[in-house]
Protein backbone atom coordinates (compact mmCIF):
# COMPACT_ATOMS: atom_id res chain seq x y z
CA UNK A 1 0.00 0.00 0.00
CA UNK A 2 1.77 3.54 -1.10
CA UNK A 3 1.73 6.45 0.90
CA UNK A 4 -1.42 7.98 -1.22
CA UNK A 5 -3.70 4.93 -0.36
CA UNK A 6 -2.74 5.21 3.08
CA UNK A 7 -3.44 9.21 2.98
CA UNK A 8 -7.01 8.74 1.33
CA UNK A 9 -8.19 5.92 3.86
CA UNK A 10 -6.64 8.51 6.71
CA UNK A 11 -8.77 11.21 4.92
CA UNK A 12 -12.27 8.60 4.71
CA UNK A 13 -11.50 8.41 8.81
CA UNK A 14 -11.30 11.81 8.90
CA UNK A 15 -14.65 12.09 7.10
CA UNK A 16 -16.42 9.88 9.16
CA UNK A 17 -15.15 11.30 12.25
CA UNK A 18 -16.10 14.89 11.11
CA UNK A 19 -20.00 13.76 10.37
CA UNK A 20 -20.43 12.23 13.63
CA UNK A 21 -18.73 15.51 15.47
CA UNK A 22 -20.54 17.96 13.27
CA UNK A 23 -23.52 16.02 12.34
CA UNK A 24 -22.68 16.96 8.38
CA UNK A 25 -20.03 18.22 6.04
CA UNK A 26 -17.39 15.92 6.15
CA UNK A 27 -18.90 13.75 3.18
CA UNK A 28 -18.12 17.19 1.04
CA UNK A 29 -14.48 16.27 1.41
CA UNK A 30 -14.63 13.16 -0.34
CA UNK A 31 -14.28 14.12 -4.08
CA UNK A 32 -11.05 16.34 -3.17
CA UNK A 33 -9.45 13.65 -1.14
CA UNK A 34 -10.05 11.17 -4.07
CA UNK A 35 -9.71 13.54 -6.96
CA UNK A 36 -6.56 15.32 -5.30
CA UNK A 37 -4.55 12.34 -3.86
CA UNK A 38 -5.63 9.45 -5.83
CA UNK A 39 -5.93 11.05 -9.28
CA UNK A 40 -9.61 9.72 -9.78
CA UNK A 41 -11.37 10.93 -12.23
CA UNK A 42 -13.98 13.57 -11.21
CA UNK A 43 -17.01 11.39 -12.51
CA UNK A 44 -15.93 8.56 -10.64
CA UNK A 45 -15.04 10.22 -7.57
CA UNK A 46 -18.49 11.58 -7.46
CA UNK A 47 -19.88 8.19 -7.87
CA UNK A 48 -17.46 7.05 -5.24
CA UNK A 49 -18.76 9.60 -3.71
CA UNK A 50 -22.51 8.97 -3.42
CA UNK A 51 -21.80 5.61 -2.21
CA UNK A 52 -19.77 6.48 0.47
CA UNK A 53 -22.43 9.52 1.47
CA UNK A 54 -25.17 7.32 1.45
CA UNK A 55 -23.92 4.46 3.41
CA UNK A 56 -22.34 7.43 6.18
CA UNK A 57 -26.03 8.81 5.93
CA UNK A 58 -27.67 6.02 6.67
CA UNK A 59 -25.96 5.02 9.59
CA UNK A 60 -26.97 8.37 11.02
CA UNK A 61 -30.14 8.10 10.20
CA UNK A 62 -30.77 4.91 11.90
CA UNK A 63 -29.63 6.22 14.66
CA UNK A 64 -32.18 9.12 14.66
CA UNK A 65 -34.87 6.73 14.18
CA UNK A 66 -34.28 5.30 17.41
CA UNK A 67 -34.35 8.61 18.85
CA UNK A 68 -37.55 9.46 17.32
CA UNK A 69 -36.46 12.13 15.44
CA UNK A 70 -37.20 11.22 11.81
CA UNK A 71 -40.14 12.08 10.29
CA UNK A 72 -40.88 9.26 7.80
CA UNK A 73 -43.72 11.05 6.07
CA UNK A 74 -41.23 14.32 5.35
CA UNK A 75 -38.81 12.11 4.11
CA UNK A 76 -40.89 10.32 1.07
CA UNK A 77 -43.00 13.79 -0.11
CA UNK A 78 -38.89 15.23 -0.17
CA UNK A 79 -37.56 12.01 -1.10
CA UNK A 80 -39.54 10.97 -4.41
CA UNK A 81 -38.69 13.92 -6.28
CA UNK A 82 -34.96 14.23 -5.26
CA UNK A 83 -34.72 10.01 -6.14
CA UNK A 84 -35.78 11.07 -9.21
CA UNK A 85 -33.65 13.83 -9.91
CA UNK A 86 -30.42 12.49 -8.64
CA UNK A 87 -30.78 9.15 -10.58
CA UNK A 88 -31.43 10.75 -13.93
CA UNK A 89 -28.18 13.28 -13.46
CA UNK A 90 -26.22 10.24 -12.77
CA UNK A 91 -27.88 7.96 -15.60
CA UNK A 92 -27.99 10.52 -18.43
CA UNK A 93 -27.50 13.68 -17.43
CA UNK A 94 -23.79 13.64 -16.69
CA UNK A 95 -22.94 11.23 -19.16
CA UNK A 96 -24.26 13.63 -22.14
CA UNK A 97 -21.93 16.38 -20.55
CA UNK A 98 -19.35 16.58 -23.41
CA UNK A 99 -15.97 15.97 -23.30
CA UNK A 100 -15.39 20.01 -23.64
CA UNK A 101 -18.22 22.29 -22.76
CA UNK A 102 -16.18 25.73 -24.32
CA UNK A 103 -12.71 27.49 -25.36
CA UNK A 104 -11.94 30.75 -24.99
CA UNK A 105 -8.83 31.47 -26.72
CA UNK A 106 -5.82 28.90 -25.25
CA UNK A 107 -8.27 27.76 -22.14
CA UNK A 108 -10.48 24.82 -22.55
CA UNK A 109 -12.90 24.34 -19.82
CA UNK A 110 -13.25 20.34 -19.75
CA UNK A 111 -16.09 18.13 -18.18
CA UNK A 112 -13.96 17.55 -15.70
CA UNK A 113 -12.64 20.91 -14.93
CA UNK A 114 -16.01 21.99 -14.40
CA UNK A 115 -17.27 19.58 -12.58
CA UNK A 116 -14.48 20.34 -9.72
CA UNK A 117 -15.53 23.71 -10.62
CA UNK A 118 -19.32 23.32 -10.00
CA UNK A 119 -18.37 20.96 -6.64
CA UNK A 120 -16.15 24.48 -5.67
CA UNK A 121 -19.22 26.44 -6.10
CA UNK A 122 -21.10 24.10 -3.69
CA UNK A 123 -18.35 24.28 -1.32
CA UNK A 124 -18.75 27.62 -0.80
CA UNK A 125 -22.11 27.92 -0.15
CA UNK A 126 -21.78 24.76 2.55
CA UNK A 127 -19.06 26.42 4.26
CA UNK A 128 -21.19 29.83 4.94
CA UNK A 129 -23.94 27.86 5.82
CA UNK A 130 -21.63 26.06 8.46
CA UNK A 131 -19.95 29.42 9.36
CA UNK A 132 -23.35 31.07 9.88
CA UNK A 133 -24.76 28.41 11.78
CA UNK A 134 -28.18 27.00 11.90
CA UNK A 135 -31.51 28.78 14.08
CA UNK A 136 -34.35 26.52 14.81
CA UNK A 137 -36.98 28.45 13.04
CA UNK A 138 -39.40 24.86 13.53
CA UNK A 139 -42.01 23.87 15.55
CA UNK A 140 -43.19 21.43 17.19
CA UNK A 141 -46.30 21.20 16.10
CA UNK A 142 -48.22 19.85 13.21
CA UNK A 143 -45.78 19.34 10.29
CA UNK A 144 -47.53 21.84 7.66
CA UNK A 145 -46.56 20.80 4.32
CA UNK A 146 -45.50 23.42 1.07
CA UNK A 147 -45.79 20.23 -1.79
CA UNK A 148 -45.30 23.00 -4.78
CA UNK A 149 -41.96 24.07 -3.39
CA UNK A 150 -41.27 20.79 -1.50
CA UNK A 151 -41.18 18.81 -4.93
CA UNK A 152 -39.26 21.80 -6.61
CA UNK A 153 -36.57 21.72 -4.11
CA UNK A 154 -36.45 18.48 -3.69
CA UNK A 155 -35.73 18.06 -7.59
CA UNK A 156 -33.08 21.00 -6.90
CA UNK A 157 -31.13 19.08 -4.42
CA UNK A 158 -31.21 15.89 -6.58
CA UNK A 159 -29.78 17.50 -9.74
CA UNK A 160 -27.15 19.31 -7.47
CA UNK A 161 -26.58 15.60 -5.35
CA UNK A 162 -25.98 14.07 -8.81
CA UNK A 163 -23.46 16.33 -10.20
CA UNK A 164 -21.24 16.63 -7.23
CA UNK A 165 -21.44 13.74 -5.12
CA UNK A 166 -22.24 15.87 -1.97
CA UNK A 167 -25.21 15.24 0.36
CA UNK A 168 -26.80 18.29 0.17
CA UNK A 169 -27.69 18.77 3.87
CA UNK A 170 -27.13 22.33 4.13
CA UNK A 171 -29.87 22.64 1.47
CA UNK A 172 -32.11 20.11 2.68
CA UNK A 173 -31.96 20.95 6.07
CA UNK A 174 -33.88 24.50 5.47
CA UNK A 175 -36.06 23.40 3.34
CA UNK A 176 -37.58 20.97 6.13
CA UNK A 177 -37.21 23.52 8.65
CA UNK A 178 -38.79 26.20 6.17
CA UNK A 179 -40.94 23.93 3.70
CA UNK A 180 -42.76 21.54 5.95
CA UNK A 181 -42.13 23.25 9.60
CA UNK A 182 -40.19 20.69 10.79
CA UNK A 183 -37.82 20.96 14.56
CA UNK A 184 -34.41 21.91 13.70
CA UNK A 185 -33.44 18.47 15.29
CA UNK A 186 -35.69 16.37 13.76
CA UNK A 187 -35.45 18.02 10.26
CA UNK A 188 -31.23 16.86 10.70
CA UNK A 189 -32.79 13.53 11.41
CA UNK A 190 -34.90 13.50 8.16
CA UNK A 191 -32.45 15.09 5.84
CA UNK A 192 -29.88 11.79 6.77
CA UNK A 193 -32.93 9.98 5.35
CA UNK A 194 -33.64 11.65 2.56
CA UNK A 195 -29.98 11.59 1.70
CA UNK A 196 -29.16 8.03 1.98
CA UNK A 197 -31.15 7.16 -0.20
CA UNK A 198 -31.09 10.02 -2.65
CA UNK A 199 -27.23 9.09 -2.65
CA UNK A 200 -27.30 5.37 -2.72
CA UNK A 201 -30.11 5.57 -5.95
CA UNK A 202 -28.05 8.11 -7.53
CA UNK A 203 -25.00 5.68 -7.30
CA UNK A 204 -27.62 3.15 -9.01
CA UNK A 205 -27.66 5.23 -12.07
CA UNK A 206 -23.57 4.87 -12.39
CA UNK A 207 -22.93 1.37 -12.05
CA UNK A 208 -24.73 1.12 -15.91
CA UNK A 209 -22.33 3.28 -16.72
CA UNK A 210 -19.01 3.16 -15.08
CA UNK A 211 -16.48 0.35 -14.10
CA UNK A 212 -16.51 0.21 -10.06
CA UNK A 213 -13.22 -0.56 -7.83
CA UNK A 214 -15.89 -2.23 -5.61
CA UNK A 215 -12.88 -3.55 -3.11
CA UNK A 216 -11.46 0.02 -3.08
CA UNK A 217 -14.48 1.48 -2.33
CA UNK A 218 -16.13 -1.13 0.11
CA UNK A 219 -13.07 -0.23 1.82
CA UNK A 220 -12.81 3.42 1.70
CA UNK A 221 -16.51 3.37 3.04
CA UNK A 222 -16.37 0.66 6.16
CA UNK A 223 -13.33 3.21 7.04
CA UNK A 224 -15.14 6.12 6.96
CA UNK A 225 -18.28 4.47 8.98
CA UNK A 226 -16.33 3.61 11.49
CA UNK A 227 -15.02 6.89 12.02
CA UNK A 228 -18.29 8.22 11.90
CA UNK A 229 -18.76 5.83 15.53
CA UNK A 230 -15.67 7.36 16.11
CA UNK A 231 -17.12 11.12 16.43
CA UNK A 232 -20.17 10.74 17.88
CA UNK A 233 -18.20 9.01 20.76
CA UNK A 234 -15.98 11.83 20.33
CA UNK A 235 -18.79 14.25 20.62
CA UNK A 236 -19.73 13.34 24.59
CA UNK A 237 -16.55 15.50 25.17
CA UNK A 238 -16.03 17.82 23.01
CA UNK A 239 -19.05 20.15 21.64
CA UNK A 240 -19.39 20.15 17.80
CA UNK A 241 -21.13 22.87 17.24
CA UNK A 242 -17.93 24.85 18.54
CA UNK A 243 -16.31 22.51 16.08
CA UNK A 244 -18.58 23.59 12.81
CA UNK A 245 -17.46 27.25 12.35
CA UNK A 246 -13.52 26.00 12.58
CA UNK A 247 -14.86 23.25 9.72
CA UNK A 248 -16.90 25.47 7.78
CA UNK A 249 -13.26 27.95 7.08
CA UNK A 250 -11.71 24.72 6.21
CA UNK A 251 -14.23 24.03 3.98
CA UNK A 252 -14.16 27.41 2.51
CA UNK A 253 -9.99 27.50 2.31
CA UNK A 254 -10.73 23.93 0.08
CA UNK A 255 -13.02 25.64 -2.35
CA UNK A 256 -11.13 28.41 -3.07
CA UNK A 257 -7.82 25.85 -3.47
CA UNK A 258 -9.91 23.79 -6.03
CA UNK A 259 -10.62 27.35 -7.68
CA UNK A 260 -7.93 28.23 -8.55
CA UNK A 261 -5.76 24.51 -8.95
CA UNK A 262 -8.27 24.20 -12.03
CA UNK A 263 -8.39 27.31 -13.44
CA UNK A 264 -4.49 27.88 -12.82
Amino acid sequence: MDIYMILAYFGALLIGITLGLVGGGGSILTVPILVYILGTNPVLATAYSLFVVGSAALVGAVQNFRKGLVDVRTAIVFGIPAFIGVYATRAFLIPAIPDVLFTVGDFVLTKDIGIMLFFAIIMLLASVSMIRGRKDNGTDGQVVYNYPLIIVEGIVVGVLTGIVGAGGGFLIIPALVLLAKLPMKKAVGTSLLIIAFKSLIGFLGDVQNLTIEWSFLLGFTVIAVLGIFAGMYMSNFIEGHKLKKGFGWFVLVMAVYIIGRELW
